[in-house]
This record gives C-alpha cells, structure tokens and sequence, in this order.
C-alpha cells in the first residue's frame, strides 16, 4: 500500500491542478469523525450549500434509488440515506464541480455522465448479488475511479488526441497510451487526488490499481477484490452499451472478475439484461 505525505501531494496538486478539497467537504468528514454524528448537524452542514442540497435531492429521487415517496429535504434525506451515503453523494457532487470546462480539453459533462452510469450500474450489480460491500463503496469508487483524466486534460491541451488514440486502439488500454505520452496516468494521478480529499485508503488504493489486472491474483480481502471485481464488471458493461464493443481489459480479467463475485456465465448474462434495462429507462 503506498503511503504519501503532504508535501509529496503539494508537489502532485501544484504540477497537474489538482482541485483542493472543498471547504465543506472538510467540514463534512470532520463532523462524521465524531463518535457519535448527529444527523440534524449533518443536514444543516449540507444545507449551507444551495447547489449540494439540490444535487442530493435530484439524485436520492432519481429512478437509481425507487423510493416510494419523494424526499423534499436534506434531513429526511440523511435519516433515509445513512450518514456514509449521504457523505458519498456530497463528495460526487463536489468533485464533478471541482473542474472546470474552461480549463478542460475533453467535455466534462460527457465525462461525467459515463462516471455516474459506472457508478449506478456499479450499485445495480452490487444489490443483484447481495454484495457484501456497501453500496456507497461501490458509486464512489464508480464515480471517482477515472478522476485522473479530467487533471490530465487539464494540464495537457493534447490529452483528447491521446483520449482518441486509446478509443481508437484494442490493442492498448489508455493506461498505456498515457504513460507513453506523458510518463504517468490518469490512475496514478486519480490515486493523489483522492487521498488529498482524504478519501478510504482502501478506495483510493483500488484508484490507483484499477487497471492492474494482477490486482486479483495478489493477497487481498474478499471485500477488496469484490468491490473492484464490482467496477471492472460495471465498466465493461456500460462500455459495451456506449460502443458495442467490450471494454479493452475485459478479456484479460473477466474470469477473474465473475471467480471474485461468484457468478458463472449465466449470472453475467442476467445481470446484463438488467443494464440494459437501466439504459432502456433513462433513455427511453
């Protein structure tokens, strides 16, 4: 596990812009360190924030979570939620707002969009199989596991042509293309961003290996090769609905990746009539 100090993420968040940790997400983690959180400080903290307060209700009341009744404030959506869920939605929600387009040489909105399918499809596949793993767990590390690639087009005007190649290329994941081009990649740098926004340790090591498909034949928890089993299976399906095509690291891991869940083909196959499903519903 690779451990980092301040002054090694000073040196990262100065070269590649990375974004600081939002003042209210701070507040946020602080308060939740308390052995005891109180739910009604939790709500008020959140809020504060006009822009967060309306982003968790948009989500808490979308189809992903099917609610019966409509949640119409912060408190009744903490007191549904829990308090780990309700932190996840808020770091989503700040991290998308962390980047600017201007800025930005790929669409930022269309990032975005792919990250929060992964993210849901992520939960969805969790909740089939009765995961072990927290669903929270699961979106963040759906939502957050490519934040990389925003700070590399950032810092690169040339990153899209790099982003093309990769799309271009079956013979390469992007990993790949990034580390030719630049000498790092969007997983390494995802790693520092979150652990400079002091995410688990745990999330961000999966940030850092989730392109490492020896990851599943290394000494793990079952929690940890599950939750990134969980991911690989949900990019790989939202890729093949996109593109129609598989996600360049699937065939190299996916007998590791149904091993680590427990499913055999049959299983794959059901869970990706679910998805598709998913899509049907939010495309129409």
């Amino acid at each position: 596990m690779i451990d980092i100090d301040d002054s090694v993420l000073k040196d990262i968040k100065s070269g590649f812009n990375l974004p600081p940790k939002p003042e209210l997400l701070t507040q946020l983690q602080q308060t939740l360190k308390d052995p005891e959180p109180d739910l009604n400080d939790i709500a008020n903290l959140i809020s504060t924030d006009v822009a967060t307060s309306a982003a968790v209700l948009k989500v808490i009341n979308s189809p992903s979570y099917g609610l019966a009744r409509t949640i119409t404030d912060i408190r009744q959506a903490v007191m549904f939620l829990g308090l780990n869920s309700i932190a996840t939605l808020v770091t989503g929600f700040l991290l998308k707002q962390a980047f600017d387009q201007k800025s930005c040489c790929i669409k930022l909105e269309r990032f975005w969009d792919t990250a929060t399918e992964i993210a849901d499809v992520a939960t969805l596949i969790g909740k089939k199989i009765k995961s072990k793993v927290p669903t929270e767990n699961l979106h963040m590390l759906g939502l957050f596991h490519d934040a990389g690639i925003p700070a590399l087009a950032v810092k690169y005007n040339n990153y899209v042509k790099v982003l093309g190649a990769a799309n271009r290329d079956y013979d390469k994941n992007l990993v790949q293309h990034e580390e030719e081009t630049y000498k790092t990649n969007h997983a390494v740098i995802g790693f520092f961003l979150a652990s400079s926004w002091h995410l688990p340790k745990s999330t961000c090591q999966l940030i850092l290996r989730h392109h490492d498909a020896e990851y599943f034949t290394e000494k793990h928890t079952d929690e940890e090769h599950m939750t990134l089993a969980t991911l690989k299976m949900a990019e790989n399906l939202v890729h093949t609905q996109k593109r129609f095509i598989a996600d360049p690291d699937w065939p190299f891991i996916k007998d590791k990746v149904l091993n680590a869940l427990q499913l055999d083909e049959d299983d794959y196959q059901d869970i990706k009539e679910d998805v598709e499903d998913y899509f049907q519903e939010k495309f129409g």
